[in-house]
């Protein structure tokens, strides 16, 4: 298609080669439409001479002014000087400032003059402050808290114990290291020119001896003095000595082996407060982080305590307790270990031991001030990867805080001790060979005399050298501030089912290979009678007892039962179990009689199930926590417990769950349904009511199958308490009740006794079933100094539970200890 070129206005067409004006037109401001213009002239500037103006004699006076200046220039060009005066005259001069003197200006400052008694001027000396140098500030060092307040408690005193401080042996023996290399450098260039000195030896500097800074005491703080009982203050006061070295140089750990209930928290409270903020350096903390390894059970129960002592946000823990993800917390904890000095925001962590374990990698650049092992017999293994892993952390004070060190033997002490004071007593082999193996020897109920000596002998030397670093108290120091426990031994018989159950499996050839030790599978065959003693349901019957099918009553359902027959099954059928009958009975007591609470507490949670049939048919309240419960949910359940207003009067516990640390002051009685193999495991289970903050009287029940291998295992226990309290409370007369030989009788059955126990201990105070005298002293690891009750004697116990079960065949025997 054709297009018409394009033309401007008077027709011309244009050239697109061409700049064009109609795009480049130049820019125009807009103006009016019309514009005014003013046709009028260019001005124009008249020229002006000033010249006539002037007067004609001032124009002759600077032509001949100009003229002199020249001639003069020329002379002063040609002139000739004669003498020294003409050339000094001839030479400009120019004004210079001189200063008056001093005394001669009129100051508006002046020095206030100060004068002496006798009005004498005291002469001032001028510092340097004038020149901007500012002086150091000289602070007089002063303690924390005030130690000449009324009832203070003094860890340190200067005036006393003048000896040296780590930080100080640390700075002289570096001082030391210092000026020996000094010396040595010295001997080299003797007699040498040596241009190679320091400015600050040329200038005679730096001969100066640093200021010595006075120490300053070291005092508990005031809010935790006036809520430590006298026991607590000696503990706090032994913690402060050990981690500072005071006791033996170069050892920093300790053991803390008080029993359950004597507040071995808040005496570790107390210590890290103190390390934390004080030390015999004014201004300067002993430590500034700490750790605190507990079980996991127990990571929020420490972090209340410690609000609970010191108040809110007084020392911030970073407790962590599993909420939250792994990245979240290795943030956390790399965050904590590059914290130093005054960015140490989070001073304590809180931590399991699992968990720590895993966290070992992460602090092992980290210098940590304090290291607390809670529930500490978690260390009894030096094998166990736990013990490995907080070994290798670098921390040097450490201290265990258990209330059982002994669990099982010699081995398992030596472990702690060593894990706190690592290299004190020489390696594991080199204890054995020195010590554990003769204490052993003299143990045994048929060690000659000689033996026992030598065992006593070494029992001394071990005790003196280890009792710097243990401190033990037991339960007897609560009987000032805790109402009186009874504790209690009820030894019940089996149930005719359990009786013919029992006699079978004794008889049946898989124990006969075993005792003849054709078989090596004792720990099926012993956990199988275990069960039975507590009630058959818990066996699957009949697959674990061949031959056993003629016995089983009609509506039995036991382990292997499918869910639907145990749903049809909601009752337990009590009269099947001994132990389950004397229960049955207390709780309707408990129930209708009183308003006192109780915890029931076995080591099998099958035995928790059985309880908690047991308390939903007879519609009783309760509460039950086991190994399966969170950890948070945990301490709700415990407050809601101890809480007197709730109506849920029996909490069932796991002896693995609850054993360690829970406070369940709430109740008043306690039943241990079953023994456990290691006695502190049962102490630590019976101390959960009998503790700081209990108003009412305990009572304390332990149930043992009368002639049964529970019988065996309580006397197992009462071995190992013996040993126990010889090395750690050195009681003398623990007695030496069983042989070694005694040990292998667990499958023996002793139909026709009431309590075989006591038959072993040979009491000389018991004649035809009766108490004749009473026990000198009630020896509370030594069941054969407690009293000693048959069925008809239990009319004169203190205790209506058991007054109640007078005549009635189950309770055969009591062993009762009372706390004061």
């Amino acid at each position: 298609m054709l297009r018409r070129a394009p033309t401007t206005k008077d027709g011309k067409v244009v050239d697109r080669l061409q700049e064009s004006t109609r795009i480049n037109k130049p820019f125009k401001p807009p103006t009016l439409a019309v514009s005014a213009e003013r046709n009028q002239p260019q001005r124009k500037r008249k020229r002006v001479s000033y010249k006539e103006q002037q007067g004609p004699d001032d124009d002759d006076d600077s032509e001949a002014e100009a003229a002199r200046k020249k001639k003069k220039k020329k002379d002063d060009h040609d002139r000739t000087y004669h003498n020294e005066e003409d050339l000094l005259a001839a030479v400009k001069t120019y004004p210079v400032y001189k200063p008056k003197p001093f005394e001669q200006i009129a100051r508006r400052f002046s020095m206030p003059a100060m004068t002496n008694k006798d009005g004498a001027v005291v002469p001032l000396f001028l510092t340097g402050i004038s020149l901007g140098i500012r002086p150091q500030a000289r602070i007089i060092p002063r303690p924390l808290h005030d130690p000449m307040e009324d009832h203070a408690i003094v860890l340190y005193d200067p005036t006393i114990d003048d000896r040296e401080t780590d930080e100080e042996r640390k700075e002289r023996e570096k001082e030391e290291a210092k000026e020996k290399a000094a010396q040595e450098a010295r001997t080299k260039t003797a007699g040498m020119y040596n241009p190679h000195k320091s400015l600050k030896a040329l200038l005679g500097e730096g001969k100066d001896q640093k200021q010595k800074v006075a120490k300053v005491p070291v005092v508990i703080d005031p809010r935790l003095t006036k809520i430590l009982r006298p026991h607590q203050v000696e503990g706090v006061k032994f913690l402060y000595k050990c981690t500072t070295g005071m006791l033996v140089e170069n050892q920093y750990g300790c053991i803390m082996a008080d029993e359950m209930g004597l507040g071995k928290t808040l005496q570790c409270i107390a210590l890290l407060w103190t390390l934390l903020k004080q030390s015999p350096h004014s201004g300067k903390p002993s430590i500034e982080k700490c750790i605190i390894a507990c079980p996991s059970s127990l990571v929020k129960n420490w972090a209340n305590e410690l609000v609970k002592w010191l108040g809110k946000d007084t020392v911030t823990a970073l407790a962590v307790d599993g909420k939250g993800g792994k990245a979240e917390l290795l943030e956390k904890v790399a965050r904590w270990v590059a914290a130093r000095g005054r960015n140490v925001t989070q001073p304590v962590m809180i931590v399991s031991y699992e968990t720590l374990r895993t966290l070992t990698v992460h602090l092992a650049g980290c210098s940590i001030g304090l290291l607390l092992c809670d529930e500490g017999h978690r260390l009894k293994n030096s094998e166990s990867l736990t013990y490995t892993a907080l070994n290798s952390l670098d921390v040097k004070r450490r201290v265990i805080l258990t209330g059982t060190p002994i669990q099982n033997d010699l081995s398992e002490y030596f472990s702690l001790l060593s894990f706190a004071n690592p290299n004190f007593l020489g390696s594991k082999n080199d204890f054995r060979k020195n010590f554990e193996n003769a204490i052993i020897r003299g143990r045994d109920a048929l060690a000659s005399d000689h033996v026992k000596a030598e065992s006593e002998k070494k029992l001394k030397e071990l005790g003196g050298l280890v009792t710097k670093f243990i401190i033990r108290r037991t339960n007897d120091l609560l009987s000032k501030y805790l109402p009186v426990k009874y504790e209690q031994v009820v030894f019940c018989g089996l149930s005719d089912f359990q009786l013919s159950l029992y006699r079978l499996f004794i008889s049946s050839p898989e124990i006969k290979a075993l005792l003849r030790g054709a078989q090596s599978q004792p720990l099926k065959a012993i956990n199988i009678l275990k069960k039975l003693c507590n009630h058959p349901e818990l066996l699957n019957l009949p697959d674990d007892l061949q031959g056993c099918e003629h016995l089983i009553p009609e509506g039995f359902a036991g382990a292997g039962a499918s869910s639907k027959e145990k749903g049809r099954n909601q009752t337990v059928r009590c009269d099947w179990g001994g132990k389950f009958l004397v229960l049955e009975r207390f709780l309707h007591q408990l129930r209708t009689q009183t308003n006192d609470k109780i915890v029931l507490i076995s080591n099998y949670t099958q035995t928790l199930d059985l309880f908690e049939k047991l308390c939903r048919s007879k519609k009783y309240a309760f509460f039950r926590l086991d190994g399966t419960m969170s950890i948070i949910k945990r301490q709700k359940l415990v407050d809601q417990f101890n809480n007197p207003e709730g109506k849920e009067f029996i909490f069932l516990l796991s002896s693995k769950a609850g054993g360690c640390g829970i406070n369940l002051i709430g109740a008043n009685r306690l039943i241990l349904f079953d023994p456990d193999w290691n006695p502190a495991a049962d102490q630590q289970a019976l101390a959960r009511v009998w503790r700081d903050g209990q108003k009412k009287e305990c009572f304390v029940y332990r149930f043992i199958s009368t002639g049964t291998i529970e019988e065996k295992i309580f006397q197992r226990q009462a071995n190992k308490q013996a040993l126990s309290s010889a090395v750690v409370d050195e009681k003398e007369d623990a007695e030496r009740h069983f042989s070694i030989d005694a040990l292998r009788q667990l499958f023996l059955f002793n139909e026709n006794t009431l309590c075989e126990t006591h038959e072993t201990f040979k009491c000389k105070r018991c004649k035809n079933g009766k108490q004749m005298m009473k026990s000198p002293a009630l020896l509370y690891g030594d069941a054969s100094t407690w009293n000693h009750f048959t069925n008809s004697e239990l009319q004169n116990n203190h205790d209506d539970l058991l007054r109640a079960e007078v005549g009635l065949p189950e309770v055969s025997f009591v062993f009762q200890y009372i706390s004061h």
